[in-house]
């Protein structure tokens, strides 16, 4: 009786769930550290807030320039029969608690909102942070070529004040931070003197309240905390038109540079899987075969 000749890549060993190195790596944690991370949120906003400021009214720029993009920005939206944004603010001038409440809102959450998202993200979600940290990283820097290509003057600006355009560009805005109050004023002299006024378009409130909702919308699993979600990004509109910060153009021109961040995103984030060159697979005898660098014949 003759016996089939011995398969040298077979063996009669017991499988095992230990990985060897170079196998694919499951945890999405692979290669996150929060004091890293953490590391490089802290150092990309300073570089993002000292570019910012080089630009504008904190740099010097000319108020004649950024009032005439305004008028620009003006002059289209009429066309576009969009311009509403003093009649929406004299709705609630009559209410100073109301708009103190969104100059908080404003002053506040634009920052601790999305702080919150990438804790959450890199604690619950790890798999999807790398993406959308990115996904924020780009979009900002896209932000900062609009700030220092087109300075816009705000339509709280649009009056003989500090920065404004003067007298006659006056259209009825009101800047309520400065009427009604808030935790900070752009009329302090620490953010008087570094702060560009003029870094209207786009607006970053907008295109960091999306990412947001993007990012935890199809994480989350209860209704009410999807339509939280949803909400945030809508009062973010609603706030920057109030309280005459920006117009509802600088909106469209914040989710634009949220896609094109998103999408540059997309291309720039690797997975942190690892290739593995060599891993046993388990047959139905029990016996395990090596498939690291062998082919089958067919592929050789």
């Amino acid at each position: 009786m003759h016996r089939a000749p011995r398969d040298p890549n077979v063996t009669s060993a017991a499988p095992t769930a230990t990985p060897t190195a170079g196998e694919p790596v499951d945890d999405p944690r692979h290669g996150l550290h929060w004091w890293r991370e953490l590391l490089y949120v802290g150092v990309f906003y300073l570089l993002y807030s000292g570019t910012r400021n080089l630009f504008g009214s904190a740099g010097g720029g000319s108020t004649t320039h950024a009032l005439h993009n305004a008028e620009r920005v003006i002059r289209l939206e009429q066309w576009l029969g969009i311009f509403h944004e003093q009649t929406v603010q004299s709705w609630f001038l009559g209410w100073p608690w109301f708009l103190r409440i969104w100059n908080i809102y404003y002053g506040t959450l634009h920052f601790v909102v999305p702080i919150g998202v990438l804790v959450a993200l890199f604690r619950r979600w790890p798999s999807a942070y790398r993406l959308w940290r990115n996904t924020l990283a780009f979009t900002t820097g896209l932000a900062l070529l609009g700030f220092s290509l087109f300075p816009l003057m705000p339509p709280r600006l649009l009056c003989d004040c500090l920065y404004g355009g003067g007298a006659t560009s006056d259209r009825g805005f009101v800047d309520t931070i400065d009427r009604y109050g808030g935790l900070w004023t752009f009329d302090s002299g620490t953010v008087k003197s570094i702060s560009n006024q003029y870094a209207a378009m786009p607006s970053l409130h907008v295109a960091w309240a999306l990412w947001c909702a993007l990012a935890l919308y199809p994480r989350l699993r209860h209704r009410w905390a999807k339509a939280l979600v949803v909400l945030y990004p809508v009062a973010t509109v609603f706030a920057i038109v109030v309280t005459a910060n920006h117009y509802l153009l600088d909106a469209v021109g914040g989710v634009l540079v949220l896609a094109a961040g998103y999408l540059i995103a997309r291309l720039a984030t690797r997975s942190p899987q690892i290739v593995s060159p060599r891993r046993d697979v388990e047959q139905p005898s029990g016996c395990m075969v090596s498939t690291g660098d062998q082919r089958l014949p067919s592929e050789q």
